[in-house]
C-alpha cells in the first residue's frame, strides 16, 4: 500500500487526480501517483500542472505541424491583449480610407505601376496578427523541422549512452528496457513539445511585433497575402508622438510608403514570392546548435516544458551561416534593399510637392531602421536572421540614377524580369548599371541569346548542337 494515504476531502471537493486526468484513475495508477505526492494537490497546483500537460501534449488544439499554429495564435493574441488593443471604429476606418486614397493619387503622378486592386484597411493589432500569422508559420516551419530533428537526435544520443542496463536510472523506467523502444514511445511527445515550444515562440514574437509595426508590409515582405493597403492607426499615433510634426502629416507620409510598397508587390509578380523563398531557403539550411540542445536535454526536467522552452531558446542557432545560407542572405538583403530604396525614392517624389516635413519624416524612418526595427528583432528570434536592408543607400542611388536617365518609366522597367533586375554587383556601381540600362546592354536575356544563336545557325539543324559522338 502507499505510504502516502490520500488526505481527507469534503464530499463536494473534486478528486485532484480525476480532475487532472479527466476521469476515473485505475487503482494501481492512483497508488503510484499518490506515492509521488500527487494525491493532495491544491487547486492552484492542479491548474498549473494541467496547463503544463496541455502544453506538453500540443496545447489541446490537435495541431500536428512542426509549428503549433493554434498555440502561436493564442499566445500572440494574449500578448496583444496584455499590451492593450482597441477595436477600430468607423471614423478611424474612414480616416484611413481617405489617407490611402490621397496617397494613391500622389503615387499615380510618379510611377506607371497601377494601383493595386485591394482596399484600404485600418487594422487593430489583433487583426494584424490574424492577417499575417499564416505567413509567419510558413516562414518558420523549416526551422521548427530542424529543431524537432535536433531534439530527437539529442534524446537518442542520451538514451544510447545509458544503454539497456542503465535505463533503470531514469525514474519510472524499468531496468533492461530497450532504448529504441523507449525512443519510439517518446518521439511523438518530443514532436508535440517541439511544436508547442516553437509555436509559443512564434506567438510571442508576432504578438510583440503587432505592437510596433506601422503598416501591413513595413517589414519589407508581403505578409497579408493580398493587395490591401493596411495601416495600424494606434501604432502610427504612437510613432507620431515622438516627432514634432502634425500627426496627420505623419499618417499621410507612412500611407504613401505603404501604398508604394503594395503597388510594387502587386505590379512585380515575381518579387513577393522571391522574397518569401529567400527567407525559407535561409531558414531551411539553418543549423541548430546541437550542443545546446543536448545540454538542455541533460540539464532540464523533461516534465517541465517551460524550463525546456527557456533552455532551448537560448543560443538555439549556430553562429556561422552555411554557404547556402550566405547565398540566400545576399539575395535577400539585395532584394530588401532594392524594395526599400525604390520606396524611398518614389515616396519622396510623391510627397515633396505636398508635405512640408518630408526630409524629417524620411530621417525618422531611417533612424527606425538603423536602430534595428521590430521586423529585425522578430526574424532574429525566429529564424536567426538579421533582416536589414544593409545596402539601402546604394539602392536608392541606383533608382535615382535610373530615374535621372530614363524618367519614372526607365526606373520602373528595371523590375520587368528577375533576370534583368539589379544585383548585388550592380549596387556596387549604380551609375554603371544605369548607363548599361540606358545603352540597352542589359536588355538581352539569356533566352534571347539562345534564340539569336539558333537563328544565326541557318538551315543546318545540327549547327550549334553539342557533339554527340565520342
Amino acid at each position: 500500500m502507499s505510504d502516502h494515504p490520500p488526505a481527507e476531502r469534503p464530499d463536494d471537493e473534486p478528486d485532484p487526480l480525476e480532475a487532472l486526468f479527466g476521469g476515473q484513475v485505475p487503482p494501481q495508477m492512483r497508488e503510484a501517483l499518490e506515492s509521488m505526492g500527487l494525491g493532495s494537490l491544491d487547486p492552484s497546483q492542479l491548474q498549473q500542472m494541467r496547463a503544463q500537460m496541455e502544453m506538453l501534449l500540443g496545447g489541446g488544439g490537435g495541431d500536428d505541424g512542426p509549428v503549433n499554429s493554434t498555440l502561436a495564435h493564442d499566445v500572440a493574441r494574449q500578448v496583444v491583449a496584455q499590451a492593450g488593443d482597441t477595436s477600430i471604429g468607423d471614423a478611424t476606418r474612414r480616416d484611413v480610407e481617405q489617407v490611402v486614397q490621397v496617397a494613391s493619387l500622389w503615387l499615380d503622378q510618379v510611377t506607371d505601376f497601377p494601383r493595386p486592386d485591394g482596399p484600404a484597411r485600418a487594422l487593430s493589432r489583433a487583426e494584424w496578427v490574424e492577417a499575417t500569422l499564416p505567413v509567419w508559420i510558413r516562414l518558420t516551419t523549416p526551422v521548427a523541422q530542424g529543431l524537432q530533428s535536433a531534439m530527437n537526435d539529442a534524446m537518442q544520443q542520451q538514451l544510447g549512452q545509458l544503454g539497456t542496463e542503465g535505463m533503470g536510472a531514469i525514474p519510472g523506467i524499468p531496468p533492461g528496457m530497450n532504448p529504441a523502444a523507449l525512443m519510439g514511445q517518446m518521439e511523438p511527445m518530443i514532436r508535440r513539445m517541439s511544436a508547442s515550444m516553437f509555436g509559443g515562440q512564434v506567438g510571442q514574437a508576432v504578438g510583440a511585433l503587432a505592437g510596433e509595426t506601422l503598416s501591413g508590409t513595413e517589414v519589407g515582405i508581403p505578409l497579408l497575402g493580398d493587395e490591401s493597403v493596411a495601416m495600424l492607426p494606434a501604432n502610427v499615433a504612437t510613432f507620431a508622438e515622438g516627432l514634432e510634426i502634425d500627426g496627420g502629416e505623419v499618417h499621410l507620409y507612412l500611407a504613401v510608403r505603404e501604398a508604394a510598397r503594395v503597388r510594387l508587390f502587386a505590379a512585380v509578380s515575381w518579387l513577393g514570392p522571391q522574397l518569401l523563398t529567400a527567407v525559407e531557403e535561409y531558414a531551411r539550411d539553418m543549423r541548430i546548435n546541437t550542443e545546446g540542445i543536448e545540454e538542455a536535454v541533460r540539464s532540464v526536467d523533461p516534465q517541465d516544458p517551460e524550463a525546456m522552452q527557456a533552455a532551448l531558446g537560448e543560443g538555439l542557432f549556430a553562429v556561422e551561416p552555411s554557404p547556402a545560407q550566405q547565398a540566400a542572405l545576399t539575395r535577400l538583403e539585395t532584394l530588401l534593399a532594392l524594395v526599400e530604396g525604390w520606396v524611398d525614392v518614389v515616396s519622396a517624389r510623391a510627397t515633396e510637392p505636398h508635405l512640408p516635413h518630408v526630409e524629417a519624416l524620411a530621417e525618422a524612418v531611417r533612424r527606425r531602421r538603423a536602430t534595428g526595427g521590430p521586423a529585425e528583432k522578430t526574424f532574429a528570434s525566429l529564424v536567426g536572421l538579421e533582416l536589414r536592408p544593409r545596402r539601402l543607400r546604394d539602392a536608392a542611388n541606383l533608382w535615382s540614377s535610373l530615374e535621372a536617365a530614363g524618367g519614372p518609366s526607365g526606373r520602373d522597367e528595371a523590375w520587368g524580369h528577375p533576370d534583368v533586375a539589379p544585383t548585388a554587383a550592380d549596387l556596387d556601381d549604380p551609375l554603371g548599371y544605369a548607363d548599361r540600362r540606358g545603352s540597352g546592354e542589359d536588355a538581352l536575356t539569356i533566352s534571347d541569346e539562345d534564340i539569336e544563336r539558333l537563328l544565326s545557325s541557318g538551315d543546318d539543324p545540327d549547327a550549334g548542337a553539342p557533339d554527340r559522338e565520342g
